[in-house]
């Protein structure tokens, strides 16, 4: 099986799911293009996670297997599929504006935007089955949950960022957004599918290259527009922003739209990295 196939399931169901909608009047997509990059089952990234995130973090192997016990897949034989979907302009622009609480078409991406890739994680797990191919979604499958790290406080068993970052998809931010070559606004996804397809490189050997802060030790922007100070010199509060984001900004979507939902996503906007890798980093690199 080739690269070109599986991302034709992944962009077709993209250009033509109803599902694709930010359940809006008038309509219009969720989501209109994605990277999508590959990594190896058998990549030692994804042990060295274990000691990053903690050991309840699960190789592409572990998740596989306590899908398919009975397939008992050696990790070589496991690839995992990564994706990023893009957030539109139009949304990037309604965000970038707010200095507090998100914009509704942003809680939106985060809702029905986010349902829509699960569907996308489902529906590339059933398009391989098709074709004989077996494969899970992490964080679809029954044992995934989240949990308590000593590093991050807020983990879980199956991070979409790390395996996009293993993908070759992008690096962290000071922020602990993952920066891809279009920028950290985005949702990401992942499939493990036993199946050999081609590793993506990485262009990188830092978990952090495409943070202007951590390559100049400037910028910071992220922070400056965190409205609860969650973001500083030492990293991402992880409790600060889920207070804000789920706590006060799940109020005010309430209040404001009557819809059960949350969001803030303001250190994704109007900062040097919405959009790309900041052209300072590419001259340094």
């Amino acid at each position: 099986m080739e690269k070109g196939a599986v991302e034709k399931i992944i962009l077709d169901f993209i250009n033509t799911s109803p599902e694709n909608s930010l359940k809006m009047t008038p309509d219009e997509p969720a989501w209109e293009e994605a990277l999508i990059g590959y990594s190896s089952g058998a990549d030692p990234i994804y042990n060295d996670f274990k000691a990053v995130v903690g050991e309840f973090h699960y190789t592409p192997a572990e998740i596989f297997n306590l899908t398919f016990p009975e397939e008992n897949a050696a990790p070589e034989a496991l690839s995992v599929i990564s994706w990023a979907l893009i957030q539109r302009d139009i949304v990037k622009k309604d965000n970038r504006a707010e200095d507090f609480y998100p914009s509704e078409r942003w809680v939106m991406t985060r809702f029905p935007g986010e349902r829509f890739n699960e569907l996308l994680r489902q529906h590339v797990v059933d398009e391989l089955a098709k074709l004989n191919v077996q494969a899970v979604a992490p964080i679809l499958s029954p044992h995934w949950q989240f949990e308590l790290s000593p590093t991050f406080v807020y983990a879980s068993r199956w991070s979409e960022r790390h395996a996009a970052y293993a993908s070759g998809l992008g690096t962290f931010g000071l922020c602990e957004g993952l920066i891809t070559e279009r920028g950290k606004a985005h949702r990401v996804g992942s499939v493990v599918a036993k199946i050999k397809l081609e590793p993506t490189p990485r262009p990188y050997t830092d978990h952090h290259a495409y943070c202007l802060f951590f390559a100049t030790g400037k910028c910071m922007v992220c922070a400056k527009r965190c409205p609860v100070d969650a973001i500083s010199e030492k990293g991402h509060d992880k409790k600060k922003c889920m207070d804000h984001a789920v706590g006060t900004c799940g109020k005010y979507v309430k209040e404001r739209w009557d819809f059960d939902g949350y969001a803030c996503g303001l250190c994704q906007t109007a900062v040097p990295c919405e959009n790309g890798i900041p052209k300072a980093i590419r001259r340094i690199g």
